[in-house]
């Protein structure tokens, strides 16, 4: 399907579909079905900060702060012991020996300390980029916005500082000037913002009266929130932009492409209807495609994007009052 090619920070891509990160990603017999159900490109499960820190919290005990001395772990490069972190490494060198498309590794991480050193690792490993998942939860009371922000900055300068394959960020909607914050970003030196994270948040059993995980993946209609911000800052930034969750069908796909998005990233719905549904959903962009006589993706990629003769109160307006006077009993 060569009229789904497209490119994304500066990789080419056979289709706009990427596998997002998840449990699913992380061996390579999956990675091999997900290639051959038309992928684009895979999402390695992403490895955590806390699993690289522990890993190395004797060495850096050793070598004492080593906040503004880096460059001094080239030369120190301790050995990676622990079967985990290997394993990972392992993974990306296995995937890419055996996939033609991009494999994009992942990082979680909430800090800015020295863990960042382990991105070289990754590169080494043959990784085609990484997609850092950042999400700094604002629940410490002695920590200001100014100071939360700033930490998603260090991170970045840290990770492309030590890097030269391309740098995804991952990130909440969760800031009080989201659209500044976006344009921010796209102007750090990354080259793609995935939008949005999807988290993992509690819920409580009345019955047993204990804490326990909400439903993990996501529903049909939480598009609605990436395709609000991909529309809105498509035409205002300065790198690729990757719509993630709620994304279970062509149609979501297509929508999210009018309003600017270079990719689309899918995770749950792997998991409820398997690795065809990217076939799936490959020839239903394609068939949609033909029916509107376009022969390519940037043919109607941004259509819809504001700054396009869009009515900018479609994305921008949040009241209901108009919404819910359509309604009648």
């Amino acid at each position: 399907m060569n009229e789904l090619y497209t490119k994304y920070m500066g990789l080419d891509l056979r289709s706009p579909l990427i596998a997002g990160s998840c449990n699913l990603t992380d061996n390579v017999d999956n990675l091999k079905e997900i290639e051959k159900a038309g992928a684009g490109a895979v999402v390695l499960k992403s490895v955590f900060e806390e699993e690289i820190y522990l890993e190395y919290a004797s060495e850096f005990s050793k070598l004492g702060p080593m906040e503004d001395n880096l460059e001094f772990l080239d030369y120190y490069d301790v050995e990676i012991r622990q079967e985990n972190l290997k394993r990972y490494l392992d993974l990306i060198t296995a995937a890419k020996a055996t996939l033609q498309i991009p494999v994009i590794a992942s990082i979680n991480c909430v800090t800015s300390q020295e863990w960042s050193f382990f991105a070289r690792k990754i590169e080494a490993a043959g990784a085609d980029a990484l997609e850092l998942n950042l999400f700094i939860l604002p629940s410490n009371l002695r920590q200001s916005s100014n100071d939360n922000e700033n930490t998603y900055f260090e991170i970045i300068q840290r990770v492309t500082s030590q890097i030269t394959i391309p740098v995804a960020v991952k990130i909440s909607p969760y800031f009080s000037n989201l659209g500044r914050m976006i344009a921010e970003f796209s102007a750090s030196g990354i080259k793609g913002l995935v939008l949005f994270n999807r988290f993992y948040s509690p819920d409580i059993d009345i019955d047993k009266e204990v804490v326990k995980s909400a439903p993990k993946l996501s529903s049909p209609g939480d598009y609605r929130l990436p395709l609000r911000w991909i529309g809105m800052m498509a035409q205002r930034v300065e790198c690729d932009l990757s719509a993630s969750t709620g994304v279970h069908d062509w149609e979501t796909a297509v929508r999210l492409l009018l309003a600017g998005a270079q990719t689309v990233q899918l995770a749950s719905l792997l998991y409820k209807e398997g690795f065809q549904s990217i076939a799936n959903l490959n020839n239903g962009i394609a068939n949609w495609m033909e029916s509107k006589n376009y022969n390519s993706l940037a043919d109607f990629r941004g259509k819809l994007a504001l700054g396009t003769d869009v009515n900018p109160a479609e994305y921008e307006r949040v009241q209901f009052m108009k919404t819910f006077a359509e309604y009648t009993r």
